[in-house]
């Protein structure tokens, strides 16, 4: 702008040709963002010419007017000529004027002066909303209007328009009385605003209108937080009349008399809609009116429900009762920390970190905060749900919380910002409650595993190892109970060649009961030409192998084979036979009837053998046998059965220990332990309950 002429430029401000006015503001809106500009801009005459301009010009020599002046204005220059007549004619250009680009400039220069501090205006102590408010009730259309121009095709516009409107809401929550903004705030909710903001949170015009949206975003936590902090004051009359309201809705049965023939008040008034006292104002003290709120909302748009759903609750024990009422303040709760209400996300710096990092830019925005109240309904509904499904009782109430809990930031905070409303109800209402329960324990596994680190690993170690002997005992007892194997198989006198599809036509023509000696040292077995009814004692067993010759057990059973039959050890259908699966054991025969120590020190010279060879019947049967040999010689197990009893047991091991500690805020601290320093043997110390004694 160095060869721009400042004096020369105002001068032609003034001209009485249109074309030369056009030009010089033209020129003027690029120049007058630079602050030395603005100051000889002053200096030379030019604010009364523009102010001229923006009253009486038209078309673009208009719109380049407004771009300048709201320029102007950013800088914190010229506010002594923004007048009443000047405000009046753009509220009524915001109304009225078709061009966009007039439209533009128009609410940039609103938005300045309801952004400004009321020092800078030309009447001390009136806000920049209190000195539009007269102006925009003369205007019925301007707020319609604002509305409207968020839906333009053109995103300046749209950003203009929720620009000017973040800007009345927060001067109107800072500075107008709590009975002025949420009428103002409930006007402009009526008028869409909350349904426009959302679209535009949701369309791929969400990178143009990142900050404006942001700031709405950012307003919205600002009124939770006010509506949160107002107490619930019965001397209000809105309160006073939101709590009568809840209590007729609930169709209060009223149908008892006194002798004396008078309608009688249930003493269970407040208690039947599920708070805990009969003082429902005070329950509300945590949530405040936001809590009221939304129990109120749910309650008026689902009346007929709830009305069945007492109806329905007061059939039951008072013990198994929902209460309604205190679950909906603990949703409330639960969204007011999933969306850190409480944490104030306005810092411009913070923002732009968030906008340049394309990784935080799809979570920066929360579209779904917008449609609290849904939110709210679908959160209550699925307590009822969990409530019922789990058969919960009053005691149970703090674990249903947590369920809900998870269940929103499962739903809630793992939805991506396309997401539709109507999709995360419908998740909320189906999601199952052993999903749930299987994340409830993976997160209390991972919280347990940040605040108390190597002890939990220890802890798990000593289960798994626990949990690999209780297996080893269970597989080693199949061997002392015996089982059936098949040893050579006949086909069945059937007609047709044999085939991969009629190869269940074999049977079995002799079979081989084996089985592990009491003390744990021989396998006993014989061959019989059919199975018997019952199975041999163990002395009928005419053959035996000394386990302490045994090298090795090998087999052809898969590692991740999977079981295809009950838990049984025998599979009683020999049509079902499956003869491919194989278990053998090898080990050293003795040459001659030597001791056996001198047998063991020939064991280096001699050829391993074949002892026996077992044909199992079914995945359970061999995993069973083959581990359970395995084990025998003190060898770890290798099939998929076997490895997964033994990380179930450990599982639900470490999961009952987790469950069985408690402590405030797991997730901040390892809780101090006391200190044994004066006290004897008799001192025990119990983790479960946090409790100390003698």
């Amino acid at each position: 702008m160095e060869n721009l002429n400042v004096a020369e430029l105002v001068e032609r401000l003034g001209s009485d040709e249109e074309s030369v006015r056009k030009m010089a503001v033209f020129k003027l809106q690029s120049a007058i963002g630079d602050p030395s500009f603005a100051d000889v801009f002053i200096q030379e005459g030019g604010l009364p010419k523009l102010r001229f301009l923006a009253l009486h010009s038209t078309g673009n020599t208009l719109a380049y007017c407004l771009t300048s002046l709201s320029r102007l204005l950013e800088l914190d220059k010229g506010w002594d000529h923004v007048s009443d007549d000047l405000t009046r004619r753009i509220v009524g250009l915001v109304v009225a004027q078709p061009l966009v680009n007039v439209n533009r400039g128009a609410m940039s220069v609103l938005a300045a002066i309801v952004g400004n501090p009321s020092r800078r205006n030309s009447q001390p102590g009136v806000t920049g909303f209190q000195r539009l408010k007269p102006i925009i009730e003369s205007h019925k259309q301007f707020l319609p209007s604002l509305v409207e121009k968020m839906t333009s095709a053109d995103h300046a516009l749209c950003a203009n328009s929720l620009q000017l409107i973040n800007a009345l809401m927060r001067d109107t929550i800072a500075n107008e009385a709590d009975t002025e903004w949420p009428r103002f705030i409930k006007q402009l909710q009526e008028l869409g605003v909350i349904k426009s903001v959302y679209g535009l949170m949701q369309s791929s015009a969400v990178q143009d209108l990142a900050h404006p949206l942001l700031d709405f975003q950012s307003l919205t936590k600002i009124l939770l937080r006010r509506w949160r902090e107002e107490k619930v004051d019965l001397e209000k009359a809105d309160h006073r009349r939101a709590l009568r309201g809840l209590h007729v809705a609930s169709n209060p049965d009223q149908t008892g008399t006194d002798p004396k023939g008078s309608k009688r008040q249930n003493p269970a008034k407040w208690r039947r809609l599920g708070f805990e006292t009969e003082s429902p104002a005070f329950e509300f003290t945590p949530s405040g009116f936001l809590g009221l709120m939304d129990l109120t909302d749910f309650v008026y748009k689902n009346e007929d429900g709830f009305q069945k759903l007492l109806l329905e609750q007061s059939a039951v024990l008072l013990e198994q009762r929902c209460p309604i009422a205190r679950a909906s303040l603990a949703v409330t709760s639960i969204l007011y920390d999933h969306f850190e209400v409480d944490k104030s996300d306005e810092s411009e710096s913070n923002r732009y970190t968030v906008l340049d990092s394309r990784a935080n830019f799809e979570r920066a925005f929360k579209p779904l905060l917008l449609h609290w109240s849904r939110l709210h309904t679908s959160g209550l509904n699925a307590f009822i749900r969990l409530w019922k499904a789990a058969g919960a009782q009053l005691d149970d109430f703090e674990k249903i919380e947590e369920l809900v809990r998870i269940l929103t930031e499962q739903v809630v905070g793992q939805a991506p910002r396309t997401k539709e409303i109507k999709d995360v109800e419908e998740e909320l209402a189906e999601y199952d409650i052993q999903r749930l329960r299987e994340l409830q324990m993976e997160l209390l596994e991972l919280t347990y595993e940040d605040a108390w680190g190597h002890h939990l690993r220890q802890v798990r170690d000593e289960l798994s190892h626990e949990a690999l002997q209780f297996v080893k005992e269970q597989r080693i007892r199949c061997l002392l109970q015996g089982a059936w194997f098949p040893q050579t198989m006949n086909y069945s006198t059937e007609a047709g060649p044999v085939t991969s599809k009629t190869l269940n036509r074999t049977v079995p023509s002799l079979w081989r009961f084996v089985r592990l000696s009491h003390n744990r040292r021989y396998l006993h077995f014989s061959d019989f030409d059919e199975r018997l009814p019952t199975e041999p004692r163990l002395d009928a067993l005419q053959d035996k192998i000394d386990l302490s010759i045994v090298s090795s057990v090998v087999s052809n059973v898969s590692a991740s084979a999977p079981s295809t039959s009950s838990s049984d050890s025998t599979l009683k259908d020999a049509g079902q036979a499956n003869t491919s699966t194989k278990i053998t054991i090898h080990g050293y025969l003795p040459s001659t009837s030597h001791s056996r120590q001198k047998s063991d020190d020939s064991k280096g010279t001699q050829k391993e053998s074949v002892l026996l060879q077992l044909h199992p019947q079914s995945h359970t049967l061999a995993s069973e046998w083959l581990d359970g040999l395995l084990m025998l010689l003190n060898q770890q197990p290798i099939t998929a059965d076997t490895n997964k009893l033994v990380n179930l047991i450990g599982g639900y091991g470490l999961k009952i220990r987790l469950l069985n500690v408690r402590f405030e805020d797991v997730g901040m601290e390892e809780p101090i332990l006391p200190s044994r320093e004066g006290l004897d043997d008799e001192y025990y110390y119990d983790i479960g309950g946090m409790e100390a004694g003698v």
